[in-house]
């Protein structure tokens, strides 16, 4: 019997069998040759599937044969395969290229032609051999090689919960409860603005709304929720009325009112034996407490059976430590003494999925802007390719003014918004060709005017332009907009 007729002999049987079981009540027995039918059915579907992933696969392998990565910390790409040749292009360290030609010089130098893409198309060029590797991992530091890059199995869309294009704006609880939200309401209905990023655990640990996570593990959070569960359901609805598609932001490891009420999981400070503060005043957890991890994935679990389309979690890392160099007067309080920094928050992200994919919403995770164009997770345990593996979308903060002055080579980046975010586009484009399974890519682009950065620009409906353009000229057609005040450049956005 051939497939197509198997296929065929099954379905009817299962039409059948189904028809008897709606008539009868109860299910049919089915007959030993309806199983064998069945089992050679599911069997040979099974061969197949085997044998298309084993194709794949081989053509994968084939294609990394002629894979390498980028072992400078940057490198030019040459017009010619000479050190004097024009300059037609540069990458980052650890960054992977396509080889297509190699040349060999009279001195025994070995040059490679790649091919890569630009916003004009496929460009060739030339690099030295003698700055790549044929395995990344060679450049990675211990710590990054632990990480899971394997391809994860990750939900295209869900039936009763379709991906958008987001284009969003950042709404605070007091908007969501008060005028702010028609304000912001009538701004989705007049411009492309189809998305509302929505804090239902803020930065001070405090829920939007009560929730039974909450009184669990923070009772004080409770306490001080911004608006009663009936008024949000109201709220939630007029969203849904009006096909805006809503996030949820979840602060995830900055936590003062978990801290205070569980101080023996906070952050120490050796110097001081006190709970460690950061420069904002506000006490941090630590991150490998999986008490927290539990506490921040329930709160996500019961935001999704409330309406989210999306799970947010921001502050998903450590403390800024100077690169590190605060790690010998901080105490992380990490049981498990083998697991890095980007270990922990690559395993948060992990357990978030694979639970909250049950709830059918999407996983997305906030990282610094420069994450995408470093060689390594700066301190905080956020490395691109880690979070990015395991993650539905990943929003790397974009904002001009949020980096330091000579940045991409730009005097004052926060003066020079298109080009900031331009290339810090380019380079999380680049990052995310190393795995196969990588996030959507959406950034936070900045709405306001950074008064406390020397050199700064005022910013408006221009400045924004400008970001959402650098974006789609690398092929980014999704951004979220950041104003604390939440008043937004509306021009901008029509």
């Amino acid at each position: 019997m051939n497939k197509n007729k198997k296929i065929l002999v099954a379905a009817i049987l299962a039409l059948t069998m189904g028809s008897t079981m709606m008539l009868s009540g109860c299910q049919a027995p089915a007959s030993k040759a309806d199983e064998t039918t069945t089992k050679e059915v599911y069997e040979e579907n099974k061969n197949q599937k085997s044998e298309e992933n084993a194709s794949k696969e081989e053509s994968n392998k084939e294609e990394q044969k002629n894979i390498v990565y980028i072992s400078a910390s940057k490198l030019n790409v040459r017009q010619e395969a000479t050190k004097d040749s024009s300059i037609v292009d540069s990458f980052m360290k650890g960054t992977g290229v396509k080889v297509i030609e190699e040349q060999t010089k009279e001195n025994g130098d070995l040059w490679y032609k790649i091919s890569f893409d630009t916003i004009d198309g496929e460009k060739t060029g030339w690099i030295k051999s003698d700055y790549t590797v044929k395995d990344r991992t060679e450049l990675l530091s211990e710590a990054l090689r632990v990480l899971d890059f394997s391809p994860q199995e990750k939900v295209d869309a869900y039936t009763n919960n379709p991906r958008v294009k987001v284009k969003g704006v950042y709404m605070t609880e007091h908007s969501f409860i008060g005028q702010g939200f028609e304000r912001l309401l009538k701004l989705a209905q007049e411009t492309e603005i189809n998305a509302f990023v929505i804090d239902v655990k803020d930065d001070d640990g405090i829920m939007l709304f009560p929730t039974e996570a909450a009184a669990k593990h923070s009772p004080e959070a409770n306490k001080r929720a911004r608006i009663s569960i009936e008024k949000f359901q109201e709220r939630m609805q007029i969203l849904k009325d009006n096909g805006i598609y809503a996030i949820a932001r979840i602060v995830t490891f900055k936590d003062p009112t978990y801290t205070k009420q569980h101080p023996d999981r906070a952050i120490l400070d050796k110097r001081t034996g006190k709970t460690f503060v950061s420069r904002d005043k506000l006490r941090w957890a630590s991150p490998h407490d999986r008490e927290l991890w539990n506490y921040d994935i329930e709160v996500a679990k019961e935001a999704a059976r409330l309406g989210f389309n999306e799970i947010q979690f921001d502050y998903v890392r450590f403390p800024a430590s100077n690169g590190n160099k605060l790690d010998k007067v901080l105490d992380y309080r990490n049981v498990s003494e083998d697991h890095s920094k980007p270990q922990t928050i690559q395993h948060f992200l992990q357990q978030a999925y694979r639970e909250l994919s049950k709830e059918e919403v999407y996983i997305s995770a906030d990282i610094f802007g420069l994450v995408g164009s470093v060689a390594d997770d700066m301190g905080l345990g956020q490395y691109w390719e880690g979070v990015s593996n395991v993650t539905d979308y990943v929003s790397p903060m974009m904002y001009p003014s949020h980096y330091a002055n000579g940045t991409y080579k730009l005097s004052v980046p926060d003066a020079y918004p298109y080009e900031t975010v331009y290339q810090g586009t380019k380079d999380s484009i680049a990052r995310n060709k190393n795995i196969e399974t990588p996030a959507t890519i959406r950034p936070w682009i900045q709405d306001f005017t950074a008064s406390w950065v020397k050199g700064h620009i005022k910013y408006g409906p221009k400045q924004v332009k400008d970001q959402i353009r650098a974006l789609k000229e690398n092929g980014v057609d999704e951004y979220l907009l950041w104003n604390a005040a939440n008043k937004y450049s509306q021009d901008a956005l029509k």
